[in-house]
């Protein structure tokens, strides 16, 4: 069993909690630092998880972690659902994806709550489509959540999960690690206000089980078909099932 790697080491409270606190303390600078610290590859790699579910054409989309909502804003713009909702449980991630909701006027196509991934708010079988962005590596239960997402698909519904994985390939693993382990802690400490939350990034994604180890954890759960799409020589990937 992989060890749970918490955000504040030496501060109470539960994983969820303590990843509620850390996306609220650094909503602000998020967005920016996001695509500064990718170089602007995470864009791209968003648009290649959301070409999943081009050919599924999904009516009802639920965003899991959807954070500032830049995942369903570019879904919506691709796949043309009727509605997204996104959840996530960090208010202060919400509040502002509710304020470029507000400034792009899409009130009627995408609505976000504050809720639990690993206990949706949502009944059984109800979304055609399910995605998750750099999100189910905060997961306190991993299997719980991926289980969850399976319950509120419809089925033959699809769900498409984009997160970081670890390369393997020599040079780019080196560089990687050296980017993740250095270079990111200290350019999210410069810019935001909680630099642990640049040094968590590395350990959780070290501590993740990607590749075959996740869609391990979505079979087990009952998703059917599931693959593993590596991008950039392994530093991200994009895993897909249906129900």
């Amino acid at each position: 069993m992989s060890k749970t790697i918490i955000p504040y080491q030496n501060e109470q409270g539960t994983k969820k909690e303590q990843v509620a606190d850390m996306f609220n303390n650094i909503s602000k600078t998020y967005d920016f630092l996001n695509h500064f610290l990718s170089l602007g590859i995470d864009i791209i790699w968003r648009k290649k998880a959301i070409n999943e579910l081009k050919a599924d054409k999904p009516a009802l989309i639920l965003d899991v972690a959807t954070g500032t909502g830049d995942f369903a804003f570019e879904a919506l713009s691709i796949l043309k659902p009727e509605k997204i909702i996104g959840v996530d449980i960090s208010q202060g991630m919400l509040e502002i994806a509710k304020q470029k909701i507000a400034k792009r006027g899409l009130g009627d196509k995408f609505e976000v709550k504050l809720g639990d991934s690993e206990k949706l708010p949502f009944n059984d079988n109800g979304f055609d489509a399910v995605t998750v962005a750099y999100g189910v590596r905060n997961f306190e239960n991993l299997e719980a959540g991926l289980a969850d997402i399976y319950r509120v698909l419809k089925p033959g519904g699809k769900a498409v999960v984009l997160e970081f994985s670890k390369p393997k390939i020599f040079p780019v693993m080196q560089l990687y690690n050296f980017y993740f382990s250095y270079i990111t802690p200290g350019i999210g400490k410069l810019f935001s206000k909680d630099s642990r939350a640049y040094s968590y990034l590395p350990e959780s994604v070290a501590a993740f089980p990607d590749g075959k180890g996740f869609t391990a954890v979505m079979d087990k759960v009952g998703f059917k078909n599931t693959k593993i799409r590596p991008l950039a020589f392994g530093i991200c990937s994009i895993y897909t099932g249906a129900k």
